[in-house]
């Protein structure tokens, strides 16, 4: 009962994953992304030690092939698992176990991947990738937010909808984008509007960390919005 997406930005470098389900807290579980490695999916009978493991790994020089490979060897009982890969060379790999529930489906995309289970059409992953696809100039976090949007509108889940997580990492370790909702009724529009917020303030935030007197000289003004005179 959970269907996500993770990405490559060929233009930025920039990875991403994004997930939602009708289970609380979907973005402490599934997702995981590290900054010029690629992402990792686990979902279904979640095993959480996946996506460290799977990065780890990416980190030693595998390709997205030899991860899933190794991530299926190593779970214990991987046929109730569903998992995909992305490496820093836009390379793709997924897995869905024969105990994961119907509908289900996996599918490799242009710089992505699709994963999804116990939704009510075998087409979302495919709905998925082509929002993905479809516009390579946006930002990633856009792309990723059209690609949930577009798995909704091909089925969604029988359950209704309440959490959501959208992850973008960039060139530093810490998160780009972290965004998360939870127990909420309408998830997937809660998080657009959480994007809409949180996008003019995310080079900010990096900034801070990476170089504060360039924010001080230019933000910390009269003219500045309460966000960015924020100490946070």
């Amino acid at each position: 009962m959970t269907f996500s997406l993770a990405g490559r930005c060929a233009r930025s470098g920039m990875f991403g994953c994004v997930v939602t389900t009708s289970s609380v807290a979907v973005g402490a579980r599934c997702p995981y992304a590290a900054p010029g490695l690629g992402a990792v999916l686990t979902q279904h009978m979640t095993d959480p030690r996946l996506g460290p493991l799977g990065l780890e790994m990416l980190r030693l020089g595998y390709s997205a092939p030899q991860v899933l490979a190794g991530l299926v060897a190593v779970t214990p009982r991987s046929d109730w698992r569903q998992l995909g890969v992305i490496d820093a060379q836009g390379r793709t790999a997924t897995f869905t176990g024969e105990s994961n529930k119907p509908e289900k489906g996996d599918l490799c995309g242009q710089d992505c991947f699709a994963l999804a289970n116990i939704v009510r059409s075998a087409t979302v992953p495919a709905a998925m990738v082509a929002a993905f696809e479809a516009r390579p100039q946006d930002h990633i976090a856009r792309r990723l937010l059209d690609a949930l949007v577009a798995g909704h509108d091909a089925g969604s889940e029988f359950a209704p909808l309440i959490a959501t997580a959208l992850l973008v990492v960039d060139r530093y370790a810490f998160p780009h984008v972290d965004l998360r909702v939870d127990g909420d009724p309408d998830p997937i529009a809660s998080l657009e509007r959480l994007w809409a917020a949180y996008e003019p303030l995310a080079g900010l935030y990096d900034q801070r960390a990476t170089d504060p007197d360039h924010v001080v000289r230019t933000h910390h003004t009269d003219t500045a919005t309460p966000a960015e005179r924020s100490d946070q």
